[in-house]
């Protein structure tokens, strides 16, 4: 068998090194260097790609590529248009951070809700009697506002379940008939006036930039949370911290942010009502490698030509 050659943005997990290997002809990034991070990408056939952003210029330095596989849910560091342009198939890999990324979503709720960065701050800054100083929520009854209602999003509410939260969602691309006890809402505004917690869960496109803004923000009911854990360029960081500041908002939990890492400035991580975490939320040992094993079993399908699951341009097939 001819082993096609493919290259990975991020070092591959060494037990799946050997196996890898096997099955194609491993390019960068051991070979790389931060002034040619594309060293070796010309030869390549596949991509296993991650956070760089690949434009047409970039795909052009590899003129043997056929596939492009995202390790990850979103694609929207890939040029959609210019890869199908060039014949390039380009996959993600939706299934594989699931389960992690809904457990982080989880435990941003939890710890805005009950103030942990604040009681952190206050025990290491001394004093007595905490507890008659410390305010939390209590979630049980209240209502997760889910935007979006895909596979993360039906994993978070079964977890919210768990807690006594009661769960309701926005997602005009879902049918009614799969919201099952999950309260439907045919505006996000609506949403936001109910929701206690509002959790995002759609992919940035250039129609939701900024989605969440002042007027959203203002539309949330009095006390509210917000948490991200999709994508940064939802959110508008200057209308959260102005909803911080002002008090409307109890506090807020994000995973990622524009721009991403937030700079060591950044107002927003010196805030005691905000947990950033620095878009980690798939970023367990398990996640990992379900999500590297996906990407690049797709890669060798296309280069086999058998058409991936997950192929997101799939005019490109035919």
């Amino acid at each position: 068998m001819v082993r096609p050659p493919v290259w990975f943005e991020r070092e591959i997990l060494p037990d799946l090194y050997a196996d890898v290997s096997a099955r194609a002809v491993v390019l960068g990034p051991a070979s790389a260097s931060p002034e040619d991070p594309y060293r070796d990408l010309v030869t390549a056939r596949g991509i296993v790609a991650s956070q760089h952003l690949y434009t047409g210029e970039l795909m052009d330095l590899a003129p043997g590529l056929r596939v492009i596989a995202r390790t990850g849910i979103g694609y929207d560091k890939v040029d959609l248009d210019a890869a199908t342009a060039r014949g390039i198939a380009v996959c993600n890999t939706p299934d594989a951070p699931t389960i992690s990324t809904a457990e982080h979503t989880i435990a941003l709720v939890l710890m805005v809700a009950k103030n942990v960065k604040r009681s952190e701050a206050e025990l290491r800054g001394g004093g007595t009697d905490f507890y008659a100083r410390h305010t939390g929520i209590e979630l049980e009854g209240r209502t997760l506002g889910l935007v979006g209602f895909g596979r993360i999003a039906r994993l978070v509410a079964a977890m919210a379940q768990g807690l006594g939260m009661t769960i309701a969602a926005f997602d005009p691309y879902v049918a009614a008939t799969e919201f099952g006890s999950v309260s439907r809402y045919d505006t996000l505004e609506q949403l936001a006036a109910v929701a206690d917690v509002l959790s995002l869960h759609v992919p940035l496109t250039a129609e939701n930039a900024g989605l969440i803004d002042k007027d959203l923000l203002g539309a949330l009911k009095p006390g509210g949370v917000l948490i991200n854990t999709a994508r940064g360029g939802l959110v508008d960081l200057v209308a959260l911290e102005g909803a911080l500041e002002s008090g409307h908002l109890f506090g807020a939990g994000l995973d990622v942010t524009d721009p991403e890492p937030l700079p060591p400035d950044h107002p927003l991580l010196h805030r005691l009502d905000v947990v950033v975490t620095p878009h980690v939320a798939a970023g367990t040992a398990g996640a990992k490698r379900r999500i590297f094993k996906a990407a690049f079993n797709q890669v060798i399908q296309v280069l086999d030509g058998t058409q991936p699951q997950h192929l997101v341009n799939p005019e490109v097939w035919s």
